[in-house]
């Protein structure tokens, strides 16, 4: 499993995912600046996400939907604050309504990835800092932390085939 380790921090207010592939950092990467690749990975098994927009540059946005089993589609955005390639990103991020407008009801939060290279591996970090406790304890009632584990859990094949598979 790539899932090393889930950290929920109610202190820090943040959730951390740590993962490692088989794949050096520039690879690992590209599963994040190509939104097809995004689209393989980001979401469950069985909650697709579609990106309608990426914008993969410091202040670009990016629009999407994930599909439930019942056709449903919940909404989300990011908005880049950071881009380091090849090993640092970071996103504001949150729910939308159906035309991608931002909603304010669960709030936003801040994601940080990082990518470090171990041999010929790559270590991910990946952590979310919210607003409030409650905030924290909502995302994980919602199912945020096993949502993280099923979506990374998808990457490993993703990264086994060519990078613009």
């Amino acid at each position: 499993m790539t899932v090393v380790s889930v950290d929920k921090n109610t202190e820090a207010l943040s959730l951390t995912v740590v993962a490692e592939f088989d794949a050096g950092v520039q690879r690992v990467w590209k599963i994040w600046e190509d939104p097809r690749q995004l689209e393989r990975w980001w979401g469950p098994p069985t909650v697709p996400a579609t990106f309608e927009t990426h914008d993969f540059t410091p202040g670009g946005k990016a629009a999407y939907y994930m599909t439930v089993p019942d056709g449903t589609k919940a909404h989300g955005w990011w908005q880049f604050t950071t881009i380091n390639a090849p090993d640092h990103l970071e996103f504001d991020y949150g729910f939308a309504d159906d035309q991608g407008t931002p909603m304010g009801e669960h709030g936003a939060a801040h994601a940080t990835v990082k990518l470090e290279p171990i041999g010929d591996r790559t270590r991910m970090t990946m952590s979310t800092r919210f607003d409030s406790e409650e905030q924290l304890q909502k995302m994980s009632d919602m199912g945020m932390e096993e949502g993280l584990r099923e979506a990374i859990g998808q990457v490993d094949a993703l990264l086994a085939e060519p990078a613009n598979a």
